[in-house]
């Protein structure tokens, strides 16, 4: 059946066309006048329509969450995707546009977000694969020259101020995404490319068992990136802080 099928009769069709004309306008009257509000919130929708509601995380699983990321790390993220060191060519098209300054207010609209963590999700997982995400995120491994993953992101795993993100309430799907892409080079930050080196030296069944052990653990209450820390990280970073200048 086509769209033209389900018209009426060539008799009945002005009569019809007149009556759905007149019932557009009665809704149209009584409409008032409602102003665009320019603010940060009505234009980040563009962002939250695939980030999920407040950049809470999408539910498809590759979408990762904005809100409570520290600002340093957003901003990275948004030149890297601006720049080419990161491939999704719709996040290129969004940002290429948009100055540094620009940037920055973005990554700290959704810095300063703060909304419940999704809760942890059940994973096709032996209890062996999340013994091993346990240990390469809790300890590492030292004889492959791994660190662990709280040497940089926290000893809740919540990120550490400016700019390493938190590993908690990220859908496995994107956590899996995100190392094979370090691993297999598609996926660039500012050298020296920590993340690069770390998921270099991880097999596929590493990824997949500490992205198993990541997505089943709980955020805690006070899920807020912890402070600067003064301690050296096990290796150099070249993200762990946002890098100045820019374009203006």
């Amino acid at each position: 059946m086509t769209l033209f099928s389900c018209l009426p009769p060539r008799h009945a069709w002005r009569s019809a066309l007149l009556l759905a004309f007149g019932a557009l306008l009665l809704p149209c009257a009584a409409q008032t006048t409602h102003r665009f509000e320019d603010t940060m919130a009505q234009r980040m929708m563009a962002c939250t329509a695939c980030h999920g509601p407040q950049g809470r995380a999408a539910p498809d699983g590759y979408y990762p969450r904005l809100a409570g990321k520290p600002a340093g790390y957003l901003y990275n993220q948004l030149l890297n995707f601006r720049d080419g060191r990161r491939v999704y060519p719709l996040m290129t098209q969004l940002l290429t546009p948009l100055s540094d300054t620009y940037l920055m207010e973005i990554a700290q609209h959704f810095a300063a977000m703060e909304v419940p963590y999704p809760a942890p999700v059940r994973v096709n997982a032996t209890p062996q694969e999340l013994q091993r995400g346990e240990q390469l995120a809790l300890r590492g491994d030292a004889s492959r020259q791994l660190p662990a993953c709280v040497a940089c992101h926290g000893s809740a795993l919540t990120g550490v101020q400016p700019g390493t993100p938190g590993l908690l309430g990220l859908p496995r799907d994107y956590l899996n995404a995100q190392l094979g892409a370090w691993r297999a080079g598609l996926r660039k930050a500012h050298a020296p490319d920590c993340m690069a080196d770390v998921a270099q030296r991880l097999g596929p069944t590493d990824i997949a068992a500490v992205s198993a052990w990541l997505a089943t653990q709980q955020a805690p209450a006070d899920a807020h990136a912890a402070a600067p820390s003064t301690a050296p990280l096990p290796q150099q970073c070249g993200s762990a802080r946002p890098p100045a200048g820019g374009r203006p």
